[in-house]
């Protein structure tokens, strides 16, 4: 499935922790949007398995993810995406303000897929140019 302007993006795991925590506003904000508006990019599913696996309740963990997985789509980390990762990435080491891997795989997903990205790190994201963000903590 292709995600286009309507889709929302989770950035790394920290809105869904936020979520499964029930911190912040990001329980009410995910809850008001349509599952089929949501998705999850297969980088922010590996943090949040590694998550899972160092959490010192992994089987409420465990049962919180799958519960989310079965509702929503997972964006791949794919050509198209890998394309716009390396566009980030050189794009900023011009201006030497690189972000991390991880954001900038994200950034890629969510820029291939047209979507919103969704997350609390708003200033590192915010140095990729022609990438949507909002703030739901």
């Amino acid at each position: 499935m292709r995600c286009e302007s309507n889709c929302n993006v989770r950035a790394r795991y920290q809105h869904l922790v936020y979520f499964f925590k029930g911190l912040g506003r990001v329980k009410e904000r995910l809850l008001s949007v349509s599952p089929a508006n949501v998705a999850i990019p297969s980088i922010v599913l590996y943090e949040l398995e590694i998550g899972i696996a160092q959490s010192t309740q992994p089987s409420k963990r465990r049962a919180q993810l799958d519960a989310l997985l079965a509702a929503v789509v997972i964006l791949p980390f794919d050509t198209a995406a890998a394309k716009q990762a390396a566009e980030v990435s050189s794009s900023l080491r011009k201006t030497g303000a690189v972000i991390g891997l991880m954001d900038t795989l994200i950034a890629g997903i969510a820029l291939a897929h047209r979507a919103t990205l969704v997350t609390h790190n708003v200033g590192e994201f915010r140095r990729v140019r022609r990438l949507k963000l909002e703030d739901w903590y």
